[in-house]
């Protein structure tokens, strides 16, 4: 009888004991495997590019960056490619353009969580003297109303609007902030595919005007025009359902780091 009862308390340990190790070995994959963030490039530049490791260190999470646009982060997102996507622009608009060209997709799942916020930079190349002007003028020349710099005091020359096309978000931002959500239109307007493209035909164009990452317009040197007030990008985490704790680790600990750079 006492061989009997022991036998199935044995059983019953070893399952306890399986039991623990397996959901050990669990946890311990779920802490070693890295969060994937994609998306914006201007967020990857203010945020991870110069704070990652802190991040990392606070949050108790490795992560894994892939930095493309804004948009592209919230496809991956939606598609089960990314933990969170990194955007420069409100869900909103982003979230109006993408159920266009992707309806039926699940987007009031979209959960934000704004990091921080920086703003556009109006660049021009070192040769064009204009320096200053209001919104309205640069509504205007966003809209196809101005289409040469002596309207702005400078030389006579045509007006060369440089944009990143296919999500970015600095574009989706100008957009919604100045034209209502409504495309850029002209007579003049070239479309790259990244933003060190975007800077790098401004640097060659004298009479270009593009709409730039801070940081990287910055980083190049390239001269702005002031406005009356600044355009401002909003820089948020964005997750598909409700955070998961290491998310939730993560999201604060960017907000913690760059509340001390601010």
């Amino acid at each position: 009888m006492i061989g009997n009862v022991q036998g199935p308390r044995k059983h019953r340990r070893l399952l306890a004991v399986l039991s623990l190790m397996l959901g050990f070995v669990a946890f311990s994959q779920a802490v070693a495997d890295p969060l994937s963030l994609q998306g914006s490039t201007t967020f990857n530049r203010r945020i991870m590019e110069p704070h990652q490791a802190e991040i990392e260190a606070k949050s108790g999470q490795d992560i894994t960056v892939i930095p493309n646009r804004t948009m592209l982060g919230i496809i991956a997102l939606m598609e089960g490619r990314a933990h969170m996507a990194m955007t420069s622009a409100s869900l909103e608009s982003e979230v109006s353009k993408l159920k266009k060209a992707m309806p039926g997709l699940d987007y009031d799942r979209l959960k934000v969580f704004e990091i921080s916020s920086t703003r556009v930079a109006f660049v021009v190349n070192a040769a064009n003297p204009v320096r200053k002007a209001t919104l309205g003028q640069v509504t205007k020349i966003l809209t196809g109303e101005i289409t040469n710099w002596s309207a702005l005091g400078g030389k006579d020359a045509p007006i060369r609007l440089i944009v990143v096309g296919g999500g970015g978000g600095v574009l989706t931002t100008i957009e919604s902030e100045l034209l209502n959500g409504q495309s850029v239109r002209g007579p003049n307007i070239i479309y790259v595919k990244t933003a060190l493209q975007l800077t790098g035909v401004v640097e060659q164009e004298p009479n270009a005007l593009g709409f730039a990452q801070l940081a990287l317009a910055k980083q190049k040197g390239l001269p702005e025009i002031v406005t009356e007030k600044p355009v401002e990008q909003t820089l948020s985490l964005i997750t598909l359902g409700e955070p998961t704790g290491a998310m939730k680790a993560v999201i604060d600990a960017a907000r913690a780091v760059l509340e001390k750079t601010m």
